[in-house]
């Protein structure tokens, strides 16, 4: 199943879809020229590009850290975004309340993993109509996903969209689990893989999070490898100096070789044959005697040990 995204068709077999852009939107300046590269990025490589920049960052591990503008600042950028630029544009929610102004604007309304449970957040997002892209919680098995996906389309909307981005592997550490990308897929929705957040170090940084970068191509490859609809990636002028979540964003100076390899990845593994292998107790026993190449080999070298 495929859900549309002004021209975008995400899902349901098409080519792979970016969403990409700064964590949280930290000036108009980074933004417009964030926006503005990864534009013309995908017009000389021909992916189709979400631009992402959250408005308010409402689970920062300090009380003191950036937030963001704000929602009615932040979406008067993102509005500007999205009509300069001829962009889709998505961003976080974080309470009910914030829905139906951010359905105004967002052509995508994310719900932050630690929210993904929240029917009352995920009903509201799903009442504007707009595409919904849930966070699998780094707390929930993605066969608990398909309870996300249900409350969402027994609201009348079927644009539901399932982001996988880690597990939660003992303190300060996350681990991907690739088998979530064909089970949530398998709840006939499109599937996105974060690649930035997934070697995030959840409070690793003491005030703030951690994040191992390096890790994100091995990663990012992976999941297109894996068959995911979309790859999720923040990314920043200079991560090293960025206001949130710095250490797992990818350098705008790196972010096109980055997406280069994911493209080429993602047409290798469109042009293989579906293979699916039998369950446990459902194989069927294979017969030597059937086969002419072991016939043959066995009567050119084992003959003695008939």
């Amino acid at each position: 199943m495929s859900v549309k995204i002004g021209e975008i068709e995400l899902g349901g077999g098409k080519d792979l879809v970016v969403i990409a852009g700064p964590c949280v939107i930290e000036s108009w300046e980074t933004i417009f020229n964030t926006a503005t590269y990864l534009k013309e990025l995908s017009e000389k490589l021909g992916f189709s590009l979400i631009f992402k920049a959250s408005f308010d960052k409402a689970n920062r591990t300090s009380i003191h850290s950036f937030r963001g503008p704000g929602l009615t600042e932040g979406l008067s950028m993102l509005s500007d975004i999205k009509s300069k630029l001829n962009l889709p544009v998505l961003s976080d929610i974080h309470e009910s309340s914030q829905c139906k102004e951010a359905g105004r604007v967002l052509d995508v309304l994310q719900i932050p993993a630690f929210l993904c449970r929240q029917t009352d957040l995920l009903v509201a997002a799903a009442e504007t109509g707009r595409v919904v892209n849930v966070k699998k919680g780094q707390f929930v098995a993605p066969t608990d996903m398909q309870n996300v996906v249900s409350k969402i389309v027994e609201c009348g909307n079927n644009n539901a969209v399932l982001t996988e981005r880690g597990t939660t592997f003992g303190y300060n550490n996350l681990v991907v689990d690739l088998r979530s990308i064909p089970i949530m897929q398998s709840f006939g929705v499109p599937v996105i893989f974060d690649a930035t957040h997934s070697v995030q170090l959840p409070g690793g940084g003491g005030t703030v999070s951690s994040g191992q970068r390096q890790y994100i191509p091995t990663l990012a490859r992976a999941a297109v490898a894996a068959g995911c609809d979309g790859v999720f990636m923040e990314c920043h002028p200079n991560p090293d100096e960025a206001k949130s979540d710095g250490p797992n964003q990818v350098p705008l100076t790196h972010v096109r070789a980055l997406i280069e390899q994911l493209l080429a990845v993602h047409k290798l593994a469109r042009s293989l044959p579906d293979l699916e292998l039998p369950q446990a107790g459902q194989c069927t026993a294979y017969d030597f005697k059937s086969s002419e190449s072991l016939d043959a080999a066995a009567g050119a070298c084992g003959a003695a040990y008939r």
